[in-house]
């Protein structure tokens, strides 16, 4: 069965190309939601914010109509040349995004500590720390494996272990133990990460951008954008989780104001890993793009980290932020 996201994507891609002209320049400073598509109510909200385009393949499409070096290819504009010297712990770095995020770190010079449950050779053969044996879902493994195994006070966090069903979930499958994995994991797995680095004083109170807490969240998290992207409904646990992780990441960005520590959410955009494999079928026209690639896009907003963008959840596929 094919799913919601895949037949909406059909359904636009053929509202696109049948239409005689798409003009969405990139300082629009509005929303596109699905009632654009259907001419209905939803078509544009004016907003004093800058927000990224809700439409997947509209968002694709105007990159390339407007030759947006920027979203098209990230190498123009990035330079990681600051990550060295930095201390840097990541969660969820065996594998994926994360691995090639830990990657690249390593390439530019960063002290990188890799934390989860296990290791992969792919990530042994980097040479950075890995410790092991830590669910981000079990607090007696955060507090008595990870915090004991880190020996100096951190720069930045990137919490990027996730966890996405395989299934498409509609109320046909509804399934209450995944759904509470997905949050346990993607909700509530970077808020006990982050408690406990800080509690045990291993974050550092950054001197310039480039420190702090950053949480890979996801679009998915968007209440927003699920008008757009999910017409037809389903993915309950998987949106519910991520919407749970932006609203945990905002209070936490609040309470760690007083003390100069940063608290950033992004969306890492759509990158073509077995999070995302059941969705292959449309990596190509939504512009999905090789987790190498989304690794440099991730840590371009990352190293943008400090108390003036605190609490903003961007999307690092154009920089804008997303609405909640």
């Amino acid at each position: 069965m094919l799913s919601a996201r895949f037949r909406y994507t059909t359904m636009l891609l053929g509202t696109l190309h049948g239409a005689q002209s798409l003009t969405l320049p990139t300082a629009t400073r509005a929303t596109v939601g699905a009632g654009a598509l259907r001419g209905g109510a939803r078509s544009i909200r004016a907003s004093a914010t800058d927000y990224s385009i809700a439409d997947q393949v509209a968002r694709f499409e105007n990159a390339k109509a407007t030759n947006d070096k920027r979203f098209l290819d990230i190498t123009t504009v990035y330079d990681g040349s600051a990550l060295k010297g930095k201390r840097v712990l990541i969660t969820g770095g065996n594998q994926g995004l994360g691995l090639e995020v830990t990657k690249e770190m390593k390439a530019q010079g960063a002290d990188v500590i890799v934390v989860g449950r296990r290791s992969s050779e792919e990530l042994d053969a980097l040479g950075v720390q890995v410790i092991t044996g830590v669910d981000v879902t079990d607090i007696a493994a955060l507090e008595k494996v990870m915090v004991p195994a880190i020996t100096a006070p951190l720069d930045m966090v990137i919490n990027s272990a996730g966890y996405f069903w395989s299934e498409e979930e509609t109320l046909d499958n509804l399934n209450y133990d995944e759904d509470l994995k997905q949050i346990a994991i993607c909700g509530l797995g970077p808020l006990h990460v982050s408690r406990t680095l800080y509690k045990a004083g291993l974050i550092k109170k950054p001197d310039g951008a480039g420190g702090g807490i950053v949480i890979i969240s996801s679009q998915a998290g968007s209440a927003e954008w699920r008008f757009t992207q999910n017409p037809e409904g389903g993915d309950y646990g998987h949106h519910m989780s991520r919407a749970a992780c932006n609203i945990g990441g905002v209070l936490l960005s609040q309470e760690l104001k007083k003390v100069g520590i940063p608290v950033l959410l992004l969306h890492p955009g759509f990158n073509k890993t077995g999070m995302t494999a059941k969705y292959a079928a449309i990596w190509e026209v939504e512009g999905a793009v090789d987790p190498a690639c989304g690794a440099k896009r991730v840590l371009y907003e990352a190293l943008k980290i400090s108390p003036a963008i605190s609490g903003k959840f961007i999307n690092c596929e154009d920089g804008k932020e997303i609405p909640w």
